[in-house]
């Protein structure tokens, strides 16, 4: 399994990527993958020199909740924190859009999963920009502001925030769970017809639904513009929940096998030396 055939190196057009794929075994292989990604967290959190950032984004019913919770089951807790951005509060209105978002940002030697993320600050304002208007930004007095020029900048605003967390030391990957429109009808009706699921159900679901065309333009801008080598996105085939979240879980190992450095720290020479003195103290106890 080639993970880097799903990055977006070159621009890309969402209608000619497939939303299914279908790989045997999934089940099975995502359990080897995420332990030896758990392994690497372990050393990762002695060594104490790298964060890491994942990011999801992708449409409502896409999996984004479970597979968050599959892939990274296996994970000491202390090593991993997961934020749900939702629609902004009062109190983080008053800050700038990143600010909430730098609240949440990984430790040195743990992940941060980010489910949504600073990018709907340039998808679902984009669609609805008369949300921008509630953020009070000085120079914006109108709809008309809140144009093709104010996202553009908003995106180069999002890379250097990104690079700048690069360069200090965090590893950033970032994935697009790609599902058809005829699977999220699917997934909606299951909401419905499964007592369950109802909870997840919500009539404004059906709103968003009507805008899918706009959301997969934003979609297609964003990862065309803000795919880095430093900091790139997958475009992952999400209509099959089993092969996504292994190939989530794949390119994730894949990526952090490359970080040959992380390792336990070495012990301070006097307790190396003295470590068989402590066994027998403990021993003879």
């Amino acid at each position: 399994m080639k993970t880097n055939t799903y990055q977006v190196f070159e621009k890309i057009q969402l209608n000619n990527i497939t939303t299914l794929q279908v790989e045997s075994d999934a089940k099975k292989e995502l359990k080897k993958v995420r332990k030896k990604i758990s392994k690497i967290q372990d050393k990762m959190y002695a060594h104490g020199k790298y964060s890491v950032l994942i990011c999801f984004q992708g449409m409502d019913t896409s999996g984004k909740d479970s597979l968050i919770r599959e892939v990274f089951k296996t994970f000491n807790t202390r090593g991993i924190n997961v934020h749900s951005f939702k629609q902004p509060s009062k109190l983080e209105l008053e800050h700038d859009y990143l600010w909430r978002h730098y609240l949440a940002l990984p430790e040195r030697g743990t992940f941060g999963v980010f489910n949504r993320t600073h990018y709907e600050n340039v998808l679902v304002t984009r669609v609805h920009p008369e949300y921008v208007l509630g953020e009070n930004i000085p120079s914006i007095q109108s709809l008309d502001q809140v144009n093709d020029d104010f996202f553009n900048h908003r995106m180069d605003q999002i890379k250097n925030f990104e690079q700048h967390l690069v360069d200090n030391g965090t590893i950033i990957l970032k994935f697009f769970l790609n599902i058809s429109k005829d699977e999220q009808k699917n997934r909606l009706l299951r909401r419905i017809e499964l007592e369950e699921k109802n909870w997840k159900f919500s009539g404004g679901d059906l709103k968003e639904r009507k805008l899918w065309d706009s959301y997969m333009v934003c979609y297609e801008d964003l990862l065309n513009k803000t795919s880095t080598d430093t900091a790139p996105w997958f475009v992952i085939p999400s209509d099959d929940k089993q092969t996504s979240r292994l190939l989530v879980a794949q390119t994730i190992l894949d990526t952090l096998k490359q970080y040959t450095d992380i390792d336990e720290p070495e012990l301070d020479k006097a307790t190396k030396d003295n470590l068989n003195k402590y066994k027998k103290m403990l021993e003879n106890e």
